[in-house]
């Protein structure tokens, strides 16, 4: 696969202010790849400098093959970009949405109406077609969104935060469409911080926090590194946390703590730890779960949490 994003110490500023701090990074043709981070990590402002409507403030970005300080223009027209909120125009049709957008980029109006037909078709919202956008559902808002964004045919499809304020079901749906596209060849740019959606759609991720990447991977990778493949989860009393984490933590990878509750990270086999518990009287609950990105997310921010770690 071809190299269709590359940054190499990729900066910015604003004022003394420091919101992304030299990070690295390719982004593969055909694939997911995702931002992760928290509020204020510099996920949005990355993809604001990709798509060219933040300008560097120091180091490399080439997009497609050109540097975004000089092609800005070639860049845009190559790109389609779902932004954070839907900015879709309330008083037009789902179809005049579209058609209009489409007259931006010049696209002839016959062509223009067979691509508005073909992904209204794509995202189930034929039957909309003629309704106006505010008459319609959240999710069903979104699919326009992206549908939008992929009405010239773009190479590079960048989605901020896509399914922010969705229901689980409209959710899952978009994330089918997303894969679809993927699978079609598309290349996906995806900032989120729903770390499920991350799991399920990103062939290849970097976790930021302020302004700098933290770590960068495929997912399963990242788990298996950080947290190994299991979590115990253990309550108890918090006088006896620290009796609980002298027993245990020997036997585990490391732990997290959250309040009163102990996540012990089991590299392989939980059965040492779960017998152990068993043995205690001052353990109110413990569950035994698979490990996910949000593990590896935390561990590495450390937002809210407290981390210990034995060799």
């Amino acid at each position: 696969m071809s190299v269709v994003i590359e940054a190499n110490n990729l900066q910015k500023y604003y004022n003394n202010f420091q919101a992304v701090a030299g990070v690295d990074f390719q982004v593969m043709r055909s694939m997911c790849f995702g931002i992760l981070g928290p509020n204020g990590a510099g996920k949005t402002t990355t993809v604001g400098m990709i798509y060219c409507f933040t300008p560097i403030s120091g180091g490399e970005l080439n997009v497609l093959d050109m540097d975004v300080t000089h092609h800005p223009r070639e860049i845009k027209s190559r790109l389609g970009v779902v932004p954070q909120e839907n900015n879709l125009d309330q008083e037009l049709t789902v179809w005049e949405n579209l058609l209009v957008y489409a007259n931006y980029y010049g696209i002839k109006r016959a062509n223009a109406k067979e691509k508005a037909k073909e992904l209204l078709n794509f995202f189930g919202l034929s039957e909309k077609a003629h309704h106006q956008v505010e008459q319609i559902s959240g999710g069903m808002k979104r699919r326009l969104t992206i549908a939008r964004g992929l009405i010239h045919t773009p190479e590079i499809l960048i989605l901020d935060e896509p399914t922010t304020g969705l229901d689980p079901q409209s959710r899952r749906l978009i994330w089918e469409h997303l894969r679809q596209l993927k699978n079609r060849g598309l290349t996906l740019i995806l900032t989120t911080h729903y770390l499920e959606e991350a799991s399920h759609l990103c062939d290849d991720l970097i976790i930021m926090d302020d302004g700098i990447i933290l770590e960068e991977g495929k997912p399963y990778y990242l788990i298996q590194k950080h947290v190994g493949e299991k979590i115990v989860e253990i309550d108890t009393e918090e006088a006896k946390i620290n009796n609980v984490l002298e027993e245990l933590a020997p036997l585990s990878g490391g732990y997290q703590l959250a309040g009163q509750t102990i996540f012990l990270y089991i590299r392989k086999d939980e059965n040492p730890v779960v017998n152990k518990l068993n043995s205690f009287d001052y353990v109110n609950e413990y569950r035994v779960r698979p490990s996910n990105l949000e593990d590896v997310f935390l561990k590495l921010t450390g937002k809210g949490l407290s981390y210990g770690e034995f060799d």
